[in-house]
């Protein structure tokens, strides 16, 4: 793994579960057989452990199997099947709606949490990305930012809009002096003047989740940009660039959850499809989609 260049994060995981797994298995290593390793997942199962979570499992113990097979030449069957791994449920991407998020950033008042959630919320970074960020990542004056530490590390470039580009200015004018080459820093002792951790970041958005009475994560911020773009008939392939997605089927999802176009297609064909239906029939006539009710009932459709 770290010839590959996986990140250490992603290296001391994979210990975790190849631990897991030694300390609960009762035979020698190499001879796991199929059996075995069902009832190791069983055994997750028992655990409640998420069907994403028991996948990672199985995952890493077929890769650790391949490894002493090809790389120890150990003589050894791997005992994880292929297509062994869990059906997953594939539940639709959280976003938040308009009126929310104007809601949300009402109780938002510091400039540096405005700051943080509004370059969340239009830049799409992720709750790391903003962690990570450095000043000289910084291009207001072309409106952009550098993101030089994204998932997996790929970079990318992403785009401010004029409010979030307004909170950023309003922060640094108020950030306190210090050394540190983070954007955004803590204001509370005795972190004052160091770089705001992920889990400040996190805390910080449940304090104002709560304030507001909404369900909100950091997440959901990005989520929320998406769907944003994907209604105003922004391309899925400048949205996918913009979020640095690997997988297109990745930002494909959104399309599920809202999609302007689809709507205003299906109710342009409705009512073709229901003048051409109802010329016999005197009592449906006059009967309309109103497309604008259901706008109105929810605006992020």
């Amino acid at each position: 793994m770290k010839r590959c260049n996986y990140s250490p994060h992603t290296v001391k995981n994979y210990m975790n579960i190849l631990k897991h797994f030694v300390l609960w298995v009762n035979v020698p290593i190499e001879e796991v057989g199929h059996r075995k390793a069902a009832e190791y997942t069983d055994y997750l199962l028992d655990k409640r452990m998420k069907p994403k979570t028991i996948n990672c499992h199985l995952a890493c113990i077929r890769v650790f199997y391949d490894y002493l097979h090809h790389e120890e030449e150990v003589e050894v069957r791997n005992p994880i099947k292929k297509g062994s791994a869990l059906r997953m449920s594939k539940p639709l991407p959280k976003h938040l709606r308009d009126e929310e998020v104007i809601h949300l950033f009402d109780v938002i008042r510091k400039p540096r949490d405005r700051a943080i959630f509004k370059v969340m919320l239009r830049c799409g970074l992720r709750v790391e990305e903003v962690a990570t960020l450095n000043l000289a990542d910084l291009d207001l004056k072309r409106s952009r930012i550098f993101v030089h530490q994204g998932k997996g590390g790929k970079g990318r470039v992403v785009y401010v809009s004029n409010d979030a580009r307004n909170a950023i200015v309003q922060y640094l004018k108020a950030r306190p002096r210090s050394r540190a080459k983070k954007v955004f820093l803590a204001e509370k002792d005795p972190y004052r003047g160091k770089p705001i951790s992920v889990r400040g970041i996190q805390k910080r958005i449940q304090y104002y989740a709560r304030l507001a009475g909404l369900k909100v994560s950091c997440h959901q911020l990005r989520h929320t940009m998406a769907t944003q773009l994907l209604n105003a008939e922004a391309e899925v392939v400048t949205i996918q660039d913009l979020l640095g997605h690997n997988q297109i089927n990745t930002t494909e999802r959104y399309c599920s959850v809202s999609n302007i176009k689809v709507m205003k297609d299906y109710f342009k064909a409705m009512e073709v499809i229901m003048q051409r239906t109802t010329r016999g029939h005197p009592q449906l006539k006059g009967i309309v989609l109103d497309k604008n009710h259901f706008m109105r009932e929810d605006n992020n459709i």
